[in-house]
């Protein structure tokens, strides 16, 4: 399996355990390596891509709207 494969489905697994409830960040890197056999830092590592993607995602939604007021004025 390639690294961007592989990248993939340990995404997909730590989104998973995620969604079943597990909070310990201990518990999900433990639940992911026995489940994909994959090492533990290939799974911290990923993680780590995982959260700053998240982040990144997450700053944009908090980011403020640009107003639209110069539209208007030119309209009337």
């Amino acid at each position: 399996m390639n690294r961007t494969n592989q990248s993939t489905v340990i995404k997909a697994a730590i989104n998973s355990c995620l969604e079943k409830g597990l909070k310990d960040k201990q518990d999900i890197y433990s639940t992911v390596v026995s489940e994909l056999g994959v090492p533990r830092p290939t799974v911290r590592r990923v993680a780590r891509d995982l959260r700053n993607e998240l982040m990144e995602k997450i700053e944009i939604l908090r980011s403020e709207t640009k107003p639209a007021s110069d539209n208007k004025s030119s309209e009337q």
